[in-house]
C-alpha cells in the first residue's frame, strides 16, 4: 500500500510515495522555469506547473517499480498564495500564475493601509495587509486582463491557488476545491467562522462565483480521471506547505515550532485551538482542519532564504553550483565583518517592509567572495532569529527547541549556527521530506491506514543541536544584524 504525496513548490514539483511505515519509496521531481517580466515580479506559467507535476508522477511511479494501482490515495501540498485564474470551459489560465514573491501590488496594498482597512482585514484574515497574499493578485488579473470580469459575471471563470489548480486538472475539470489552510493565505477567508467574508469580496472586487469549495486539509475530496494515471485514485489532502511541513513534523501540540528552509524560510507555531492576535507583526493563520479539530498557528515569513543562494550562483554567476558556493565558504574563517540583509523583495515578518532592498556592508579590499556567500547565509539564520524573538513575545514564555527542515537545514554548521544565534535547541527529524509527509499523513488519516498515536510514534528526531555561544557573542553578532537591517529599510 502507498501513499502519493504531491509536493508542488515555487522552484519544482515533486511525487514522492511513501508506504505506511512512512518510509519513502521513489521520489520524481522536475524544475521548471521562473519569469521575472519586471522588476520585483515573479511569475510561473500554469501549464509548466501542472506539466511538471504529471511528470513528475509519472517519473516517481517508474522509479518506484510497482504500478498505479498500488497507490491507496492522493495528498497534496504546494506553494501558497500563487494566484491562477482558468477558463472552466478549457481548463486554460487566462494570466502567467503571479507567484507569493511578487511585489506588483504593493502600492494598491499601501493606499488600502492609508485609508485604515489593516485592522479590519487582520481581525477577520488573521494577515498582514500585504502583496504577499492572493486578493490583490486576483484584483490585479481581473483589473488587468480584458475578459476576465465578463468570464466572471457568465459562471466561467475560476480562481485557485496551486493545490485547486492541480486537483481541476487531476480530477479532469470535475473539482474546484481548496482546503481550510490555503483559503487562509487568500486574504479572503475569515477564519474567526471558517467562510470566504463576502466584505472583503465586496473591498477588492471579488465576485464570489469565482471561488473554490473549502475542505478539510483532511477529507475525501474526489478522484483522479482514469484516462490520466490509468486508474480513478482517491485525493484525500490538501493543505498549504508550511502548515504541511508542521504537520509533518509532528508539531501536533500548543508550543511546538518548526521552520523549512526552502526557497524562502517559514516559521510556525502551533498556538492550540486559540487564534492568538500577534502584536509584534506575525501573522495568525489555520494550522489545519481534521473533522472538528480545528488548529491555529502563528507564522513569520522569510521572503528570500535558499532564493539569496540561487540569486548568487544564477544571476551574479559568482558560483557555479551549490557546492561550489559551500567549498568558498569553507575557506574563510568567518564573514570578516560583512553583514548581508539578503532583502531582495523587501522585508518580511517582523517588518513587513516592501520597500527594503538587498543590502551588503562591511565589504573591504580583502573582502572576498567566501566571505559575502557566509554573510548571506548567516542572513538566513537571522532573519529566522528576528521572527523566533517576535514569536516568544507573542507566546508569553521561551520557545527551548525548533524542528527543521527543508533544503538548507541539512547544513549541519548553519544550523549550530541558528541554534547558537536563537539560543534553542535545532532538531532535525529522521524523515527530511517534511512538506511531502505531512500531506501523506493527512491522507492516510482520512483513508484510516492511520491513527494519530499511530504517526506520533513513527515520527522520531535523528540530531539535536544545542546553543554553544555565550550572551556576549550571541550580542555582538545580532547587534551587527540589527544596524544592517535599520540601513536596509526603506530603501525603495
Amino acid at each position: 500500500m502507498h501513499i502519493l504525496a504531491i509536493d508542488q513548490g515555487t522552484t519544482s514539483s515533486r511525487a514522492i510515495l511513501f508506504n505506511e511505515k512512512l518510509e519513502k519509496i521513489s521520489v520524481g521531481q522536475l524544475a521548471f522555469k521562473q519569469y521575472y517580466p519586471n522588476a520585483a515580479w515573479v511569475e510561473h506559467d500554469p501549464e509548466e506547473i501542472w506539466k511538471s507535476t504529471l511528470l513528475s508522477i509519472f517519473e516517481c511511479i517508474d522509479n518506484s517499480g510497482s504500478s498505479v494501482d498500488d497507490i491507496d490515495c492522493i495528498g497534496i501540498t504546494n506553494q501558497r498564495e500563487t494566484t491562477i485564474l482558468w477558463d472552466k470551459r478549457t481548463g486554460e489560465a487566462i494570466h502567467p500564475a503571479i507567484v507569493w514573491q511578487d511585489r506588483r501590488t504593493a502600492d494598491l496594498c499601501n493606499q488600502l493601509k492609508e485609508a485604515g482597512y489593516g485592522e479590519g482585514i487582520q481581525e477577520r484574515t488573521g494577515l498582514i495587509l500585504d502583496a504577499y497574499f492572493s486578493a490583490t493578485k486576483i484584483q490585479y488579473i481581473l483589473n488587468e486582463v480584458p475578459e476576465a470580469r465578463s468570464l466572471a459575471q457568465e459562471g466561467h471563470l475560476a480562481f485557485g491557488t496551486v493545490d485547486s489548480w492541480l486537483v481541476w486538472k487531476l480530477t479532469g475539470g470535475k473539482v474546484h476545491a481548496t482546503d481550510v489552510t490555503n483559503a487562509s493565505r487568500t486574504m479572503l477567508y475569515n477564519i474567526n467562522e471558517l467562510k470566504w467574508d463576502e466584505s472583503l469580496l465586496d473591498l477588492f472586487d471579488i465576485p464570489a462565483s469565482i471561488l473554490p469549495e473549502v475542505f478539510d486539509s483532511s477529507a475525501h475530496v474526489g478522484n483522479t480521471d482514469p484516462d490520466l494515471l490509468g486508474n480513478s485514485i482517491p485525493i484525500c489532502s490538501m493543505i498549504g506547505d508550511q502548515q504541511s511541513a508542521l504537520f509533518g513534523q509532528g508539531c501536533f501540540n500548543e508550543g511546538d515550532v518548526k521552520n523549512t528552509y526552502g526557497t524562502g524560510c517559514f516559521i510556525m507555531l502551533n498556538t492550540g485551538e486559540s487564534m492568538i492576535h500577534s502584536r509584534h507583526n506575525m501573522l495568525s493563520t489555520l494550522a489545519w482542519k481534521i473533522g472538528d479539530e480545528c488548529k491555529y498557528a502563528i507564522e513569520g515569513s522569510v521572503f528570500v532564504a535558499g532564493a539569496v543562494v540561487q540569486w548568487l550562483i544564477d544571476e551574479l554567476g559568482l558560483f557555479s553550483n551549490l557546492e561550489d558556493m559551500l567549498a568558498s565558504v569553507h575557506e574563510v574563517q568567518d564573514t570578516d565583518g560583512v553583514v548581508f540583509v539578503p532583502a531582495l523583495t523587501g522585508l518580511a515578518a517582523p517588518y513587513w517592509d516592501p520597500s527594503a532592498r538587498g543590502t551588503l556592508l562591511g565589504i573591504t579590499r580583502g573582502t572576498k567572495k567566501g566571505h559575502i556567500a557566509a554573510a548571506a547565509l548567516e542572513g538566513i539564520v537571522f532573519q529566522v532569529n528576528d521572527v523566533l524573538q517576535s514569536m516568544k513575545k507573542d507566546l508569553g514564555r521561551d520557545i527551548p527547541s525548533m524542528k527543521v527542515d527543508g533544503g538548507i537545514s541539512v547544513n549541519k554548521a548553519l544550523m549550530q549556527f541558528q541554534a547558537n544565534i536563537s539560543n534553542m535547541d535545532i532538531e532535525k527529524p529522521i524523515y527530511q521530506e517534511s512538506t511531502a509527509l505531512g500531506a501523506a499523513m493527512l491522507a492516510g488519516l482520512a483513508r484510516g491506514i492511520w491513527d494519530r498515536k499511530t504517526l506520533a510514534d513513527l515520527l522520531q528526531i535523528d540530531e539535536r543541536l544545542s546553543p554553544t555561544y555565550s550572551e556576549e557573542e550571541r550580542a555582538e553578532k545580532t547587534n551587527a544584524w540589527k544596524k544592517a537591517v535599520n540601513r536596509a529599510l526603506e530603501w525603495a
